[in-house]
């Protein structure tokens, strides 16, 4: 069982990293493909390109130029415990023992717009890439056509190793989307987090971000292999929803928010 996220805009440098446990990205090579075409952007054309503020533009123009070829534990940080989004939030990644992390690290691909697929110790420096982004590139006109045929092209050798070939997609849309479905050699089920709400059950951004990385967490502690055992996470007031539930989308519910 592989298990895919998204990653995050916020990331941390602060706190310490681990001596010990780490990787090199899969995709260095074709990050630093795209880190060179995004040099060639001033800020005000980072800022128009993002769609972000010229505070934001400015530091990662600054990040670009000072992106460096090879990853070390200087420049760089695992993604795991860089990344401090809201589903990392709930994740508390830095609260897993080594056990733990290598279970992730054997299980979890977190799909990214500068570095394609990471594993959860593989070092990343700071960037910022959504996968939605238009960056013209070698391949075509955005992230998609660059990353499409690699991301699927790796995961398949991925999941052709695990007995039960089942992809669990708890990534948003805008990052499965770099995934080739029609391609994809195992089965994915879908993930969906809902709050019910004036007599039907909503999908709430915030909150199905938070359970995502619940789930995550669960995965890690209980060494999730067996889709069965998914069906068993109660994080937060959250219950498996047969009902609602399909064999390729698992829906967890809950009245009210914790």
């Amino acid at each position: 069982m592989i298990v895919v996220l998204s990653p995050a805009k916020t990331l941390n440098y602060n706190k310490k990293t681990l001596a010990n446990l780490y990787t090199e990205p899969i995709f260095q090579k074709e990050a630093i493909e795209l880190v060179k075409e995004l040099q060639q952007y001033t800020p005000p054309e980072l800022s128009t390109l993002m769609k972000i503020s010229d505070d934001l533009a400015e530091l990662n123009f600054k990040r670009n130029l000072s992106f460096q070829m090879k990853a070390t534990l200087e420049n760089s940080k695992q993604a795991i415990l860089t990344f401090q989004g809201t589903v990392y939030q709930g994740m508390r990644a830095d609260e897993f023992s080594e056990d733990e992390l290598q279970f992730v690290q054997d299980h979890i691909r977190i799909l990214s717009g500068l570095y394609g697929v990471l594993r959860p110790l593989d070092l990343i420096q700071p960037y910022r890439l959504e996968m939605g982004i238009k960056l013209k590139n070698s391949k075509g006109k955005d992230l998609y056509s660059f990353w499409k045929d690699k991301i699927t092209n790796y995961l398949n050798e991925e999941i052709n190793k695990d007995n039960d070939k089942i992809l669990i997609n708890l990534a948003s849309n805008e990052y499965f989307s770099a995934i080739d479905t029609k391609s994809f050699a195992g089965k994915i089920i879908n993930i969906s987090f809902k709050e019910y709400r004036y007599g039907t059950y909503k999908i709430v951004a915030v909150y199905a971000k938070r359970a995502r990385g619940l789930m995550s967490r669960y995965i890690a502690e209980n060494k999730v292999k067996n889709i069965e055992i998914l069906k068993n996470f109660e994080e937060e007031g959250y219950a498996y929803n047969e009902e609602l539930s399909s064999d390729n989308e698992f829906v967890f519910t809950r009245h009210g928010k914790i």
